[in-house]
């Protein structure tokens, strides 16, 4: 780990504490808004399963983000940076091909419960409005809030996020306030600590194994948590957690204590329309500031969900799980960054759930089922990342065991979900799996049937074409982007392009190379010379959370060369090369296209033409290298896949 990171991570500020509330627990915080409103539902209030709802809720906390997440996962650092691509990233080096699979499901689960996470904890906050206006419609007033959000996200969260912290501090403070009150007044309710309460609601109540559906609610954030990691520091964040813990754990406590104390009636009878123990435990004066303060948290909730979809799917394209997206930087702040597509996706995707489902208390159903599938593919990949860490098999196996029954229960759980409107996120969560799957397959597919060859057999024609004069002059300076790993090696498409499609003659031919590394942020660069005063190649080592800004990176690269006397640039051409002109700058990017030719078996055939045609909705290869388009030659080639070997043909005289 880098000194940097190392710092980001030992150290412990004031600062550092209060980002970590305003960015990290966005969605574990909001959760009190509606955790004990899905356990109670419509049913009468029983205080054995108001008790045994909030001891599951205390030992989710405790085992499932106290221990496994801010304990154990948030160690799995890669150079300072979490998440599950992350983690991926890290057990990617122990060469089992099969790790993908978790990564996969586990970021496409993640994706998927982005766009529930901003409807229910806006529309639940919002609810609260009905306690005065019992008959308003709030579905204009979520998505009025969502468009705001979403349309605030192009500027960047930098001016916001100075009003997240303190925000998040007040919301926090509040919770534990509330519910201080509530457990002060009727301290029986703090017995629910004692485990045996869950093991009795579970076990014993015929409905109880269900309700860890809703429990489940209260722990699912802690995925993000992990995904956040690289903005605040893993020291911040345990720290920071054990006030947000307390916090949650009196809110949740408090309002227990009030509902025991209404046992045999329901929340509608207590509180109408809007029966939300969250509300009902607060004063009446105080309402109205309840809700205000409600509301601004889960937007915040929202803001650091949709911030953490920015991150995965800018992982993903990088991990080559992804289309390339036009990505923006709209801060100087490092790891902040904007992508259009999927921020107007997400939009629409939480504007059809708030349409589809209308109220919170529908959205329940469909939340959770998701996101306990990300934690047990996280679950997978942290098994092997304590084998890579060479951790004793007697502490990691019934570790992982404990954490996989804890998550296979949810699970089962949460199914009953399923025909309720878990049906929704499961559907995009497949719909983002195959998209990810299919550009996976379909780049090694591609990769095994790009044909490379040695540079060394090219080098005496290059020289020759370069001083051929009876060809005219196709560019100064020509530079091909190449896949080729090796800097001896280079596609054979390259040299057809230079040699037979219409030969290209050049004064110095450069190959680029771009090589994503399993790091967050790097930024390095190689001159390999291969022929002096003719053939060049540069390999640019990028972190995975790294801009690929090839035209500005290149034009850094030169002025090293030139400054260190490796490389004269200016023009060739005789009358500019006496008054010291630059030389011109041609770039040939090679796009395939599936040949007519190609002999494919259903499978492939359904990949690759799925491949390309989410490849013309993606970003071009220009734009996604950050090439400037006017120096660029885009020329197609055909990608024949089992090209029949003999058609058969017979000669007749």
């Amino acid at each position: 780990m880098s000194v940097a990171h190392k710092d980001l991570h030992s150290k412990l500020t004031l600062g550092g504490l209060l980002v970590s509330l305003g960015i990290i627990y966005g969605d574990i915080g909001t959760s009190p808004l509606y955790v004990m409103k899905a356990i109670l539902g419509n049913h009468i209030i029983n205080a054995e399963i108001v008790l045994g709802g909030i001891s599951c809720v205390f030992w989710t906390l405790t085992l499932q983000t106290t221990i496994k997440y801010v304990l154990i996962t948030l160690s799995a650092d890669n150079h300072g940076e979490g998440g599950i691509f992350a983690l991926y990233a890290l057990v990617k080096k122990t060469k089992i091909r099969w790790l993908i699979v978790p990564a996969i499901i586990g970021g496409s689960a993640l994706l998927a419960d982005g766009i529930i996470t901003p409807p229910i904890s806006v529309s639940s906050a919002v609810e609260g409005v009905r306690t005065y206006y019992p008959e308003i419609n709030t579905i204009p007033i979520v998505i009025g809030i969502l468009l705001i959000l979403f349309t605030i996200q192009q500027f960047g969260t930098k001016l916001v996020g100075k009003f997240f912290a303190p925000m998040m501090l007040i919301w926090f403070t509040m919770l534990a306030v509330l519910g201080g009150i509530q457990i002060f007044n009727h301290t029986e309710v703090l017995q629910a600590i004692n485990p045996y309460y869950a093991y009795k609601l579970l076990s014993i109540h015929p409905d109880g194994f269900f309700v860890l559906g809703f429990v489940f609610l209260c722990t699912t954030g802690a995925e993000a948590l992990y995904s956040d990691m690289g903005h605040c520091g893993r020291k911040n964040i345990r720290i920071s957690w054990i006030f947000v813990k307390i916090a949650l754990i009196l809110n949740y406590f408090g309002q227990g204590a009030y509902l025991i104390h209404h046992e045999g009636e329901t929340l509608a009878s207590l509180g109408g329309k809007n029966g939300n123990p969250f509300y009902l435990i607060m004063a009446d004066w105080f309402q109205p500031i309840g809700i205000v303060i409600a509301t601004l948290a889960a937007v915040i909730a929202s803001q650091a969900l949709i911030s953490g979809s920015f991150t995965l799917i800018n992982e993903a394209m990088r991990l080559n799980f992804w289309p390339k997206a036009k990505i923006k930087y709209p801060t100087e702040l490092k790891g902040q960054l904007y992508i259009p597509s999927i921020n107007w996706l997400l939009f629409f995707g939480c504007v059809g759930i708030v349409l589809h489902f209308e109220e919170s208390s529908n959205m329940e159903h469909a939340y959770g089922l998701a996101i306990i599938l990300c934690m047990i593919m996280t679950t997978l990949l942290l098994n092997f990342y304590l084998i890579m860490k060479r951790v004793k098999w007697f502490l990691y196996v019934p570790l992982i065991t404990i954490y996989l029954v804890i998550e296979f229960s949810f699970l089962a759980a949460n199914i009953t979900k399923f025909s309720e409107g878990g049906y929704v996120t499961l559907c995009i969560a497949i719909v983002l799996i195959s998209i990810m799957t299919i550009w996976y397959l379909a780049k090694k597919i591609n990769k095994a049937y790009t044909k490379i060859v040695k540079i060394e057999d090219y080098k005496k024609v290059l020289v020759e074409l370069s001083a051929d004069l009876t060809i005219p002059k196709y560019a100064t300076h020509l530079v091909y982007m190449t896949n080729a790993g090796r800097v001896d090696e280079i596609e054979e498409k390259v040299m057809y392009s230079i040699l037979q499609k219409r030969p290209k003659r050049a004064d110095i031919y450069w190959f680029v190379h771009v090589n994503i590394l399993s790091e967050p942020y790097k930024t390095e660069y190689k001159v390999t010379e291969i022929l002096k005063d003719d053939l060049y190649r540069v390999d640019f080592n990028l972190g995975f959370r790294e801009p690929t800004k090839i035209n500005l990176m290149f034009r850094e690269v030169l002025k090293d060369m030139v400054k260190n006397g490796e490389v004269d640039i200016t023009s060739r051409y005789e009358s500019l090369n006496k008054n010291n002109i630059l030389g011109d700058f041609k770039f040939v990017l090679s796009e395939k296209f599936l040949s007519n030719d190609s002999d494919l078996l259903w499978h492939e055939k359904l990949v690759m033409n799925t491949y390309f045609f989410i490849k013309k909705l993606s970003l071009s290869e220009e734009r996604a290298f950050g090439l400037d388009s006017s120096s660029v030659k885009i020329e197609k080639f055909p990608l024949v896949l089992h090209a029949p070997e003999n058609i058969g043909l017979t000669r007749i005289k």
